[in-house]
């Protein structure tokens, strides 16, 4: 497969448009449904556990490495690999989100498989447009502008989902809000079957459709069997409303680097046609860590812990807001015209600085006002329930986390080897929310024991931890 050439400006608003589909059904499995899974009664031990399904995204490296390799019959031959893969995931999405919509949330086995899919195709579409992100923008020049558009609308659609998606379930059920959502994430699909390509549109676009029927229905058995096994062993393991899996989850954060500290040195012994570095599914990761050597653990500790905050709020922050007596309604319309304005503002911030700073203060900016937005719930948890103050909490938690991601995308897309761009670029952005969402399944067993001001001042300060790191990792110098 050829690369592809650079990005024009006119490509700048489809990008925005693959992040708006992207970002519409990550609240769709996370708030919304924590606050579903709330409205039907569940523990909050039981909501924090399903933050456990975004550890998905995180495993996503398991499986990018097939959309470099491989295409979709049909879309492909047209489209082209890239954007093959992007139309299938939105397929994947609209049908996953149908299904949750349609469920009982009583049903945890069924909720949580829906949950996995929709995670699991959310995840295939952002590893499809990661890769051709970087391929259309291979300089940091070019970078900026196009991370910032894919950034705006993925940042956009977690508000106008978290607000529209809340306002339609006060009116209409949440049935009518999941489908609605489900119709939204499928708008870049027919602009892409638009695009010009190879051969005849017509034919590759029904053969597109009846090999994705196909791998929808086989990927959705899969996902069902894991999903019940799961929650099966979890049950008989006496996992349950009353479980603390904390100390476990601590524990299973230690494993990733252990395991890369056992493996460097076999790492760095081995040679140019080593299956170590031959392989499809090893290949990408194994030249990461040759690349960086030993440097390669202290930037993976950094990026894990850097969006901490972020996440550890994302399950919890409106059950919270929920418990000060706020309705959905009045958490709707504060993640609408506030959170959207706060969060433009903040990826634009974060853009301007990761163009214009050293990359070093712009990290460490970004770690500061994403800490701020976290304070901004201590706060809100001892005043009463006023709609300014939901307000002010909400633009600064939807500002700082915006910034951040912002600075973040740009400072991640610099460091992957362009040869094997969409599976390292896997690699990394899903090892950094690989430990935050690992904490964020014992987030309700946490809440339990601290409270919610204990919970999100916690949040707060690891993600000012992030900036001691800073020096070390501001610019890491290939060691190959």
């Amino acid at each position: 497969m050829s690369i592809a050439r650079p990005a024009s400006p006119g490509r700048l608003p489809l990008f925005a448009l693959l992040g708006f589909a992207s970002g519409l059904p990550l609240v769709m499995f996370s708030t919304v449904l924590a606050l579903r899974l709330q409205a039907a009664g569940a523990a909050l031990v039981v909501i924090g556990f399903f933050a456990w399904v975004q550890l998905l995204p995180s495993a996503k490296f398991l499986w990018a490495p097939l959309l470099d390799r491989y295409d979709v019959p049909g879309f492909a031959r047209c489209w082209g690999r890239r954007r093959g893969w992007i139309l299938l995931a939105l397929l994947g999405i609209a049908t996953a989100l149908a299904g949750l919509g349609m469920s009982d949330p009583r049903d945890l086995r069924l909720t949580a498989g829906y949950a996995v899919l929709l995670a699991f195709w959310t995840t295939t579409l952002d590893i499809a447009v990661d890769a051709w992100r970087i391929e259309q923008a291979p300089t940091p020049e070019a970078q900026g502008p196009i991370a910032a558009a894919n950034l705006w609308g993925y940042r956009s659609a977690m508000v106008a989902a978290g607000s529209g998606a809340l306002l339609l379930a006060d009116r209409g059920g949440w049935g009518i809000a999941y489908l609605v959502v489900a119709g939204g994430a499928l708008l870049p699909f027919p602009l892409i079957a638009m695009m010009k390509g190879e051969g005849r549109r017509t034919v590759a676009l029904l053969t597109g459709l009846l090999a994705s029927a196909a791998i929808l229905t086989v990927v959705g058995l899969v996902a069902g069997a894991i999903t019940w096994g799961v929650v099966a062993a979890g049950s008989a393991g006496g996992i349950g409303a009353a479980t603390n899996v904390t100390p476990y989850v601590l524990l299973a954060c230690m494993l990733p680097f252990v395991a890369m500290a056992i493996a460097l040195p076999r790492i760095r012994r081995a040679g140019p046609t080593s299956r170590l570095r031959t392989s499809l599914a090893l290949g990408p990761y194994v030249e990461f860590f040759r690349r960086y050597d030993h440097v390669a653990i202290v930037l993976l500790a950094f990026v894990s812990l850097y969006r901490m905050g972020d996440v550890l709020a994302l399950n919890l922050s409106k059950p919270m807001i929920r418990s000060l007596g706020y309705s959905l309604t009045q958490i709707g319309l504060a993640d609408s015209h506030v959170a959207f304005a706060a969060t433009i503002a903040g990826i634009g911030a974060g853009g301007w600085i990761a163009a214009r700073w050293s990359p070093g203060r712009g990290l460490a900016m970004g770690a500061l006002f994403a800490a701020i937005g976290n304070l901004g719930f201590v706060w809100l948890a001892h005043r009463p329930p006023v709609e300014a103050w939901l307000y002010l909490a909400t633009a600064a938690d939807q500002f700082g986390n915006a910034m951040a991601a912002a600075v973040f995308v740009v400072y991640l897309s610099l460091l992957v080897d362009p040869r094997f761009a969409g599976a390292q670029y896997a690699f990394l952005s899903g090892f950094a929310f690989l430990l935050p969402r690992l904490l964020a399944g014992a987030g309700g067993g946490m809440v339990v024991a601290i409270g919610y001001d204990g919970f999100f001042l916690l949040s707060a300060l690891l993600s000012l931890a992030a900036i001691l790191f800073v020096p070390f990792v501001v610019r890491p110098k290939p060691a190959l």
